[in-house]
């Protein structure tokens, strides 16, 4: 797997890397990672082990809530991390 997963990905960034892309397109690349990263999230928080739970009583959407609300105010990752763990439990004991 390893080794299939490396040939699959290392031509392409072998490729890129050696060629001058334009500015439009080095920033529109640069979205991908937060867009992957907001899908993976989201599908998460909104199907917790894949099943659908009401959004006034799932936690992990309160949670992820408190979450942005910490990091946008503070910007700390690690403080968002830490905060989004203890809102998450709090909700979890709260609403059963």
């Amino acid at each position: 797997m390893a080794v299939v997963n490396f040939l699959v990905r290392y031509p392409p960034i072998a490729i890129l890397s050696r060629v001058a892309l334009p500015q439009w397109l080095r920033r529109w690349l640069s979205h991908i990672p937060v867009a992957v990263m907001a899908t993976l999230v989201t599908g998460e928080v909104l199907r917790p082990g894949g099943t659908w739970l009401p959004p006034l009583t799932n936690p992990y959407v309160w949670a992820a809530v408190g979450t942005g609300v910490v990091y946008w105010r503070f910007r700390s990752f690690l403080g968002a991390s830490l905060a989004g763990v203890a809102f998450f439990l709090a909700l979890r004991a709260a609403l059963g």
